[in-house]
C-alpha cells in the first residue's frame, strides 16, 4: 500500500457520536473526504441531516441517524440501522460529550452525574455495543475523544467533572485496547487542546489570559486541524498503534 493510501477510509463505515457540530462535525467532514461513509449520529435530526446534506454536496457520503447516548437502547437501534443502511461499522468515533464550569464545592449532584452520563457511561455503551459487532469481525477501530483535561487542571475555570471524566475516558480506552487487541479492534484516544468551537470560548476576555496567551503557540486550534489527526487514528496509518492517548493541544500541556 502506497503511504499516503494508508489514511483512506474508502468504502469503509463511520459514526461519530456528536457529529452534527463542533468537533464533531469536523470529525465528520475529514472521514468523509478520506470516502468513508458517515452515519452522523446525534439528537438533533435536523441539524444532523444539514450537516450530512453539506457533506453530500461536497462529493461525499452521509446520513443523518438518531442517538442519545446515554440510552442504550436507542444505541442498539443507531448500530441496528447503521448496518442496515450503510453496512457493519468499521470506525466509531465517542466524539458526544458536555461540560459546566462550576467550582468543586458547588457542583449539584445533577450536572456532575450529566457529564459522566455522557462522557462516559454514553461512551462506554456506545463502545460496547458497536465493539461487540467489531468483536465479532474481527475488525474494528474506535476512536475516544479525551481531552488534555485528562491530565491537567484547567483554569481559570473551574470543571472538576469534565476533568475526571475525561481522564476515565483515557484509561478506559486503554482498557480497552489491552482487552481487544487481540480481536483485531484497535482502540485510541485522541486528547485536544482549547479549540475555537462554541463550547469553548476562545475570545472571551476573561479565558484569553490563561487558555491562549499561556499556551506555547499562542493560540487555541480550528476544529478542521484536528480532522488529518482523526483520520489517522481511524485509518490503517496507524495499524500498529493502539492503547494510545494523542494530544494535539498547541503544547499547551508542556508547562
Amino acid at each position: 500500500m502506497a503511504l499516503l493510501d494508508s489514511f483512506r477510509l474508502d468504502g469503509k463505515v463511520a459514526v461519530v457520536t456528536g457529529g452534527n457540530q463542533g468537533l464533531g462535525e469536523a470529525f465528520a467532514h475529514a472521514l468523509a473526504e478520506v470516502g468513508a461513509h458517515v452515519a452522523i449520529a446525534a439528537r438533533s435530526r435536523e441539524r444532523s441531516e444539514q450537516v450530512a446534506a453539506h457533506i453530500i454536496a461536497k462529493g461525499g457520503s452521509a446520513a443523518a441517524v438518531d442517538l442519545d447516548v446515554t440510552v442504550p437502547a436507542q444505541v442498539e437501534r443507531m448500530l441496528e440501522t447503521v448496518t442496515r443502511d450503510l453496512g457493519p461499522v468499521d470506525v466509531l468515533v465517542n466524539n458526544a460529550g458536555t461540560c459546566y464550569h462550576r467550582p468543586a464545592a458547588e457542583v449539584p449532584p445533577e450536572e456532575w452525574h450529566d457529564v459522566f452520563n455522557v462522557n462516559v457511561h454514553g461512551l462506554w455503551n456506545c463502545a460496547q455495543t458497536v465493539g461487540r459487532q467489531m468483536i465479532e469481525r474481527q475488525s474494528g477501530v474506535i476512536v475516544n475523544i479525551g481531552s488534555m483535561s485528562g491530565y491537567i487542571v484547567n483554569r481559570p475555570q473551574m470543571q472538576p467533572a469534565y476533568n475526571a471524566s475525561k481522564a476515565a475516558v483515557h484509561h478506559l480506552t486503554k482498557s480497552l485496547a489491552a482487552e481487544w487487541a487481540p480481536y483485531k479492534v484497535r482502540v485510541n484516544a485522541l486528547a485536544p487542546g482549547y479549540m475555537r468551537t462554541d463550547m469553548a470560548p476562545v475570545d472571551r476576555p476573561e479565558f484569553r489570559r490563561n487558555w491562549i496567551e499561556d499556551a506555547p503557540m499562542q493560540r487555541a486550534g480550528l476544529p478542521e486541524e484536528l480532522g488529518p489527526s482523526l483520520v489517522y487514528l481511524a485509518s490503517d496509518a496507524s495499524s500498529f498503534m493502539t492503547g494510545t492517548i494523542l494530544v494535539v493541544d498547541g503544547g499547551y500541556s508542556l508547562w
